[in-house]
């Protein structure tokens, strides 16, 4: 290092440490102490820079040396990401425990990407020594995983003449695969990895609409409030009511290439349930070790609060690189009040004004910037990609009025807002079918009316409209007792409850309800909304409602999710067809019965 880019400790104030280091630049990465801790710099005074250090000050002294890195706070990207577990600011904890056991030793500095490993390289067939190559061109492909092809790419800000690309062959990350001499006359070597600073978002070369919806294979988020691939989500909800279990389901079963998790100040136990399951599920897309497609971002609340601010965008920033190979990826952070929450404790330290509920006055700026970084896009080598980012929200107590669960709504397209009161009903999950909202029903209509059945849309209407009509009637029986319900009235109470237990719940640890196919989740719907027609069809001639109710085929409604599997289409509908003849036959039996009596 020289002179220029070594200084000195002036200040600690918690994670927020003031050196004196002349030439240093705002966002650059420094080494801070004895130990060399990491930190990044976030304000500049003359000579004098704002650090927030991503580890423990703890012994840290004035006067102790500080060093900048020349390079902002950026990740490693190229093959050996798939199946890794990171802190929050990249580095592998599987390296970590092997080193310094089950705790984290200060100023370690552990490279993201294994330099000793090989990878087989093939290069693309369609590039050629003198060609002019541009930012994202496929220079070649490692197998990363059996289920990954691992595209390797130019990076985004280099273009110019490929001078050489090396032959088919292994090659570790640090042996250049090729030559390149920019735009600006220097001669670039290229690898297999490179690197990007995380809180710059990769160019692309045009944002697309999002045409499909992401199919997770949970019926209440699929049929009712869909998320097209490229969307933004929020799973907001209070303690215990199930935020993790759905995002693990999201995981797991949806229709993405890639999914990256970020456990982002959540409680140790809760993210060491998911590193522990995680390697053990099974990918049912391929039949594989589901950590082949899946890799993880680890920031507990006990950890360092300003490396839980840098872990979202880590994982978004490895997000985008896939994203930019032309996969669709999930991005699930768990969750964004904790997120929220290290930005305000910083801004405290650094004396900015609060505002609501003491967050920084840049709160909602800031959210809006990280949301807007999902996506549908064309790339700049690979046709088309998306990252899809939902995110967990935790307000205090489940008050959806406080700021980071108000700015959120403002910005995302869709909203599962989870509910205490049926978590606590045990009616998992537990989405609030009121308080949810979608704003991708058009869209994702087109691709069920195409892909499955053209009622779609008028089902689920029906389905909602029947689901509010419940809220409404619920009230008056609480005030005036059932009494008061006229039989169709009552009937339309029995139908709601219906498409709750025979639809909308339903349970993650079920070997066979765990998925629904979209065809399945649609059968069930077309099945329930048609007992309830052809019940309200018997009624308006007279069958008294107490005796539909009390039909055994609504007990077999309601199990149907648990008797068939998403491959068992064919069963369902003869079971409609079974139910259609069963009102049938009581529809003639009432002819008979008024004919026989006058009536």
């Amino acid at each position: 290092m020289t002179e220029r880019n070594q200084g000195e400790i002036r200040d600690i104030n918690g994670p927020i440490v003031t050196i004196r280091l002349p030439g240093i630049r705002n966002g650059e990465q420094v080494r801070i102490g004895d130990i060399g801790l990491v930190g990044e710099v976030i304000g500049l005074e003359g000579d004098e820079a704002v650090v927030q250090a991503y580890e423990s000050t703890q012994g840290l002294r004035p006067g102790q040396l500080a060093v900048g890195l020349g390079w902002p706070l950026s990740v490693e990207l190229g093959p050996g990401l798939m199946g890794g577990i990171f802190d929050g600011v990249q580095r592998p904890l599987k390296e970590i425990f092997e080193q310094t056991g089950d705790h984290i030793a200060r100023g370690l500095d552990v490279q993201a990407l294994d330099r000793e490993r090989e990878w087989r390289f093939t290069p693309s067939p369609e590039l050629e020594s003198g060609q002019q190559i541009t930012p994202g061109t496929v220079l070649g492909t490692v197998q990363e995983t059996a289920t990954i092809l691992h595209r390797i790419l130019v990076p985004p800000d280099l273009s110019g003449t490929l001078q050489e690309l090396a032959p088919e062959g292994d090659y570790k990350l640090d042996q250049p695969i090729g030559r390149l001499q920019g735009d600006d006359g220097r001669t670039h070597k290229l690898r297999l990895y490179h690197r990007w600073p995380v809180r710059k978002p990769r160019p692309y070369k045009a944002r697309d609409h999002g045409v499909a919806p992401l199919i997770t294979g949970q019926r209440i988020l699929d049929t009712f409030f869909p998320l097209l691939k490229g969307g933004k989500g929020a799973v907001p909800g209070p303690f215990g009511a199930g935020k993790t279990v759905v995002q693990q389901q999201v995981a797991r079963w949806s229709n993405a290439d890639i999914v990256i998790y970020v456990g982002c100040g959540e409680r140790g136990n809760e993210l060491v349930d998911v590193l522990e399951t995680f390697p053990q599920l099974q990918d049912p897309r391929s039949g594989r070790n589901l950590m082949e497609r899946t890799l993880l971002v680890a920031n507990t609340s006990n950890m360092p609060v300003v490396a839980r601010e840098a872990s979202v965008f880590v994982g978004l920033t490895m997000a985008e690189y896939y994203r930019d190979q032309g996969y669709d990826v999930v991005m699930l952070a768990d969750s964004t009040s904790r997120w929220a929450e290290a930005l305000r404790e910083v801004s405290g330290r650094l004396g900015q004004m609060p505002v609501e509920e003491g967050y920084p006055a840049y709160l909602a700026s800031r959210l809006a910037s990280v949301y807007e970084r999902a996506g549908r896009v064309e790339t700049h080598g690979s046709g088309k990609g998306s990252v899809t980012l939902i995110g967990a929200v935790s307000p205090p107590g489940g008050d959806f009025s406080e700021p980071v669960t108000a700015h959120t709504k403002e910005i995302i397209q869709t909203f599962w807002a989870l509910s205490k009161e049926l978590a606590d009903a045990r009616h998992y999950p537990a989405i609030d079918w009121v308080g949810s909202f979608s704003d991708h029903v058009g869209t994702a209509a087109q691709w069920w009316h195409k892909e499955i059945d053209g009622n779609w849309e008028r089902r689920r209407n029906q389905a909602l409209k029947l689901l509010a009509r419940d809220a409404e009637l619920s009230r008056i029986v609480n005030l005036v007792g059932p009494e008061a319900l006229s039989s169709a009235q009552r009937w339309e109470l029995a139908g709601a409850s219906l498409i709750k237990e025979a639809v909308l719940q339903q349970s993650a640890l079920d070997p066979v309800d765990t998925f629904a196919s979209p065809e399945k989740q649609f059968l069930l719907l077309e099945m329930v909304l048609a007992i309830y027609e052809k019940g309200s069809e018997l009624i308006d001639i007279g069958v008294p409602v107490q005796e539909l109710i009390d039909l055994p085929l609504l007990a077999q409604a309601r199990r149907a999710k648990q008797n068939f599997s998403s491959e068992q289409t064919d069963e369902i509908r003869e079971q409609m067809q079974q139910f259609g003849k069963e009102f049938d036959s009581i529809r003639a039996e009432y002819a008979k019965f008024k004919e026989h009596t006058g009536g």
